[in-house]
């Protein structure tokens, strides 16, 4: 038998094979730009060089408590310099670093807590009065280290034996941390939102982060040194990322506490903020600010919009500002975003609502990850190319999850075929962007027709009093379900049921135009995505007008 002449004495030795681990972006960054701004939060200001040695400093504090590899450290804070060291300190120790959704409710804090056995759980004062009743629900001994903001003035008693700045202080600067064994070690644990049920904690590895930091910057096209504004929370899907990324860009991390417009506006006029990311509510929010808020703002800003199907009229909106605006999309499951919506240049010579159409499309992978498709999810065969026939998207490769924590079942389910399943609807166009049609749950079936919510959305929101829009069933004694839409108006502005009705039929076939409009707020979560399965409860309880 004929031997392979490269499988002997070319073997992985230090010299030429090291595990993948977004640490060592930060490593280098202190390195190469050890006095370069790294982060900024108010008063405050940490070079690379300080913002690494007190990562180091948290990872070896947290050390000489016993914690390391398999252990679980959570954290509630909001956008802060604490927050951005941890995603480097906790896992230098080895640990696992879970970060929690700071507007859930004492339960859901409760349960991660306990679901995740976490050992220590770093808090901002903000949140003690919720916290204080979580940790009465859990059921091992855990260190809570308080965190006390400066910038943040309002009520709550710091939580914790121990304030963060003191827990960290009793480290060494010079905590000789180690890369991973094996670069698919757990880096850090995200809980989905949990809508029905409880959530699931989905497991990132040191391979995936990576990957998908680098991804961000080769995808989006960031130059280096950067100034990156966090309007996304760090909390969601590790800030997609984009901690570990900033690191790899050797920019500079302007934080926010709160994401409202005026901040927004002076942050990028005072810090020459070039990056940001949002769900399409933040940037609907921005586009609908007063102009004299933009004032002074002359340079490009380029922004990722993702969280949801962005509505024509906002990448319309912001592009005619002069914001550059991406559509990405991902999910919890995915790292963040893990596909883009890559510009091709002839796309600029096309008329402004051509290139909006184009640019709203989900489109093709990320750089760093291995596929994206739209299929059949039971028989697992391609859709055909046709910008018509629905089908599941579904991704694989290395941004994607190491799976559910402690559930094997649904881990299986979400990777059956060699994929894994995000349960949205889409279309695969001839150009091969992937466009999203709808959630599997959130199609209207009414009189056997299907109606895409999204579809409905988009005409809704090109309305000028509508600021945001949410359509979902109705129930139906007729067609079984009809679209009901949940409308918020822009300040100042007015409309009514039958207007709204109408601009819809001006539109979209009179079988998809709502029958009936619901104005008022519209629940939200933390990253601005309308919770739909609010909406569908409350729909439930009312009847459609014939």
């Amino acid at each position: 038998m004929e031997t392979n002449p490269y499988s002997f004495g070319l073997d992985k030795t230090p010299a030429n094979y090291a595990v993948l681990t977004p640490l060592s972006f930060i490593q280098r960054s202190a390195e190469v730009y050890p006095d370069r701004l790294a982060v900024v939060h108010g008063a405050r200001r940490y070079t690379w060089a300080q913002t690494y040695a007190r990562a180091r400093r948290l990872a070896s504090a947290l050390a000489q408590r016993g914690i390391g590899k398999g252990h679980t450290v959570a954290a509630l804070l909001n956008n802060t310099p604490e927050m951005y060291e941890a995603h480097f300190g906790v896992p230098m120790c080895g640990a696992v670093l879970n970060t929690l959704n700071t507007r859930l409710d004492a339960e859901a804090i409760g349960f991660m807590l306990n679901h995740g056995e976490a050992k220590v759980l770093l808090v901002d004062r903000e949140f003690s009065p919720m916290v204080s009743k979580a940790l009465a629900s859990i059921e091992r001994p855990i260190l809570v280290v308080g965190v006390d903001d400066p910038e943040y003035t309002g009520p709550g008693e710091r939580l914790g034996s121990i304030d963060y700045e003191r827990f960290i202080a009793a480290g060494d600067t010079n905590y000789a941390w180690q890369a991973p064994d094996d670069e698919w070690d757990a880096i850090s644990l995200n809980y989905t939102s949990g809508t029905t049920g409880n959530p699931k904690g989905v497991v990132y590895h040191h391979r995936g982060a990576y990957l998908n930091a680098v991804s961000n910057i080769v995808s989006w096209g960031m130059r280096p040194h950067s100034v990156y504004l966090w309007t996304l929370p760090m909390f969601h899907c590790n800030g997609w990322c984009f901690p570990w990324t900033m690191a790899a860009n050797a920019g500079t991390n302007v934080c926010l506490r709160r994401v409202e417009a005026k901040p927004v506006f002076d942050a990028i006029r005072e810090h020459g903020v070039t990056h940001y990311c949002g769900a399409p509510i933040v940037h609907a929010m921005l586009l609908n600010a007063p102009d004299e808020m933009r004032a002074g703002i002359n340079h490009k800003v380029s922004a990722l919009i993702a969280a949801a199907p962005p509505p024509a009229a906002v990448i319309e909106g912001m592009q005619r500002i002069g914001f550059d605006i991406t559509h990405v999309y991902g999910l919890t499951e995915t790292y963040g975003p893990a596909s883009v919506c890559a510009k091709q240049p002839e796309w600029e010579e096309l008329p402004i609502e051509e290139q909006v159409r184009l640019n709203g499309r989900q489109g093709v992978r990320y750089h760093l990850q291995e596929g994206i498709t739209v299929m059949d999810p039971l028989t697992m065969e391609p859709v055909p190319r046709d910008g018509e026939t629905m089908g599941e998207i579904m991704f694989r490769g290395n941004i994607t999850m190491k799976g559910y924590l402690k559930n094997p079942s649904a881990t299986e389910e979400a990777f059956r075929g060699g994929w894994y399943h995000t349960g949205d609807l889409a279309v695969l166009h001839p150009d091969g962007y992937v466009k999203i049609k709808d959630r599997s749950k959130d199609v209207i079936i009414s009189g056997g027709e299907n109606i895409s919510s999204i579809e409905v959305e988009d005409v809704l929101y090109r309305h000028p009093s509508v600021i945001a829009a949410a359509v979902v069933a109705l129930p139906d004694p007729k067609w079984g379900e009809v679209p009901c839409a949940y409308v918020e108006l822009k300040e100042g502005k007015s409309a009514t049921e039958a207007e709204l009705i109408e601009h819809c039929r001006q539109h979209l076939a009179r079988f998809k135009a709502p029958k009936r409009v619901v104005f008022g707020p519209i629940p939200k979560t933390s990253t601005g995505k309308i919770q739909k399965y609010v909406l569908r409860e409350r729909a439930k309880s009312t009847s459609a007008i014939d």
